[in-house]
């Protein structure tokens, strides 16, 4: 079964021959990596600020009904407590500018992002647009209008 769509890239600032090849890592990866291409080597990320960084392509999503969705990669928030800033980023199949990351530093340390990390990775997934419909009343349910631990449990 071939679940592949066609997506095309654009690679800025010379960064495909600097490794910037997007790319999966193993044939069964549900992402791929993002890098970071900022100018400087490296950027150093004080703990609890975030820093925005490119990556140094843009994308064509040809597909109806489906856009990019921009993770943390696990490793890097695990370990080094770095994730992306606004939990996901949404890449909207119009939108033609550089991609960028903005990270945010969770950890009690300085850390540090080399130039060419992988800093991401990047989900193509369907998504739906809602026909918004003004009502007066909902219908109701068992769980109603309980918010954050109305079940007692955490």
């Amino acid at each position: 079964m071939d679940n592949s769509i066609p997506v095309k890239v654009k690679y800025l600032r010379n960064t495909l021959t600097s490794g910037n090849s997007l790319e999966y890592a193993t044939p069964a990866a549900a992402g791929i990596d993002l890098r970071a291409f900022m100018e400087e080597d490296e950027t150093i990320i004080a703990p609890g600020a975030r820093h925005p960084f490119p990556t140094g392509i843009c994308l064509e999503i040809s597909v109806p009904g489906v856009a990019g969705f921009v993770y943390s990669r696990s490793g890097l928030g695990t370990k080094l407590g770095l994730v992306v800033s606004q939990g996901v980023g949404v890449i909207d199949p119009d939108y033609r500018g550089e991609i960028i990351v903005s990270l945010l530093n969770n950890s009690h340390q300085k850390r540090t992002v080399k130039k060419a990390q992988r800093i991401a990775q990047l989900i193509f997934q369907p998504y739906f647009h809602a026909r918004i419909q003004t009502a007066r009343e909902l219908s109701s349910t068992l769980r109603g209008a309980g918010g954050f631990g109305h079940t007692g449990e955490i």
